[in-house]
């Protein structure tokens, strides 16, 4: 299956609508299409895609209470959701955008740490082709990039040089 198939309806998740509303003012105005969109989840040396990272229901976020206080989880066990967008260009479809938002997730407690905000940010700033993988560790780099290579070889050729330096290649 491929996000640039024709034959395909179209799937993309519109928050915002773009059009315009006289019955209340022209409220909504714009459209966030998370079409081309994929969540990744790193946990620890495994990186696996997750698209239930959406919308929060990636399987390890599922039924965690989550708090923008730290302390609130002490046995959290770090995990990281990589917002994976891409885009077209002359060569074919390539990862365009690529950011890391960092999470814990205390299991047994059903408690997490995350700051949705950031969250939130990072799919924009994937979704404008930024690449944000800095503060990715290289265990999760290495996971990283064995699945975006392994997962589809002429989207990772197609990349920029810049996500291929930030993932050490």
């Amino acid at each position: 299956m491929s996000l640039f198939d024709n034959n395909k309806k179209n799937t993309g998740f519109t928050i915002i609508s773009n059009k315009n509303n006289d019955v209340h003012g022209g409220y909504g105005q714009g459209m966030l299409d998370l079409a081309h969109v994929s969540s990744i989840i790193i946990d620890e040396d495994d990186a696996y895609i997750d698209v239930g990272a959406m919308h929060a229901k990636s399987v390890v976020e599922k039924g965690i209470r989550f708090s923008t206080d730290k302390s609130t989880v002490p046995n959290g066990k770090p995990y990281w959701i990589i917002w994976a967008s891409i885009d077209s260009n002359e060569n074919g479809p390539y990862y365009a955008g690529m950011t890391a938002c960092y999470m814990e997730i205390d299991r047994e407690a059903r408690r997490g740490y995350k700051l949705l905000v950031d969250h939130v940010n990072r799919m924009d700033a994937s979704m404008k082709r930024k690449i944000l993988l800095s503060e990715l560790g290289e265990q999760q780099k290495k996971a990283l990039r064995t699945l975006l290579m392994e997962h589809n070889p002429a989207l990772w050729e197609n990349s920029s040089a810049e996500l291929k330096e930030a993932l050490h290649v």
